[in-house]
């Protein structure tokens, strides 16, 4: 089988096989009993973002071929599109899961600034661990919003736990802050690479979409970029411009009253029936059917 015919493992899979926890919908899963959130024998697609944090015990898995150990304190991150495999825990392993799907996790990231280094760390360093004090951190904002999506008649109940996530990624990024600042942490070149090319989409992604612009601002070659990229993030080049601008338009068009035309204008696309060629092509539906739903 290859990787493109895998099964994908979503919020709504979880819910299905009964891992136990809180739901929002099928976009947010909080498992409070890490030993219930079971994996399929074999590996499977990712298409959901999980947070997880380990307390107590031990597991291993394999994410993109490579294998990896996990330890009481340990922050997990494993993104939309990586292949997990292999997975095994000890019998005394605790922690607690957060488990979002796509949609909703560009809800919360499109309130997050400064992404990039969230993204290359969380790709190059999959299992990170924490101090005590931000274990502790960590576990209560597992328990508040526990407690907010469980609050089915609060009015605002979505956009609170969205907050809140929202902070916890702020703080998560701080504890990587730490680690990335520590003595001995160095970057390989690849690594570098993929950080610049990060921080120049971020800041240019609404004018240009042309992996050779970044590459000529990088001063080399598109193919070594795209190799770079691949090593390091498992993701091409492409790929990392797409999510930045489809991320936009969903908000654009989520969050403010301009017209189609005026967001194709905004993000620099030749035109508004290209705009809504581009937004079916990634999302599967056009600008209008989006904004409705």
């Amino acid at each position: 089988m290859s990787y493109t015919d895998l099964l994908n493992i979503t919020v709504e899979s979880a819910r299905e096989r009964k891992s136990g926890g809180s739901f929002l919908d099928n976009d947010l899963a909080l498992v409070d009993d890490i030993t219930k959130l079971t994996f399929p024998d074999g590996p499977r697609r990712m298409k959901c973002l999980i947070l997880a944090l380990c307390t107590q015990g031990n597991a291993e898995y394999s994410l993109d071929t490579i294998r990896h150990k996990v330890m009481p304190g340990d922050i997990i991150i494993i993104n939309s599109g990586q292949v997990i495999d292999d997975f095994v825990q000890s019998a005394d392993c605790l922690g607690a899961a957060l488990v979002v799907s796509d949609p909703f996790f560009y809800e919360i990231i499109s309130g997050v600034h400064d992404l990039s280094y969230l993204f290359t760390f969380s790709r190059t360093h999959p299992v990170f661990h924490l101090t005590e004090e931000e274990m502790e951190n960590t576990l209560s904002y597992i328990h508040i919003i526990k407690n907010k999506m469980g609050n089915a008649a609060h009015r605002f109940r979505r956009d609170t736990v969205r907050s809140l996530i929202q902070a916890l990624i702020y703080d998560t990024g701080e504890t990587i802050a730490r680690i990335q600042n520590s003595p001995g942490i160095k970057k390989t070149r690849a690594e570098s690479i993929y950080v610049e090319f990060m921080l120049l989409v971020e800041r240019n992604f609404r004018r240009e979409r042309r992996v050779a612009w970044y590459a000529q601002k990088l001063k080399i070659t598109p193919k070594y970029l795209a190799e770079t990229t691949k090593q390091v993030s498992r993701r091409t080049p492409n790929d990392w411009i797409d999510d930045y601008v489809v991320l936009e338009l969903r908000v654009l068009l989520k969050n403010t009253t301009k017209s189609i035309k005026d967001i194709a204008d905004h993000m620099h696309f030749p035109n508004q029936s290209f705009l809504g060629k581009y937004f079916k092509e990634h999302v599967g539906m056009s600008p209008s059917e989006y904004r409705k739903k």
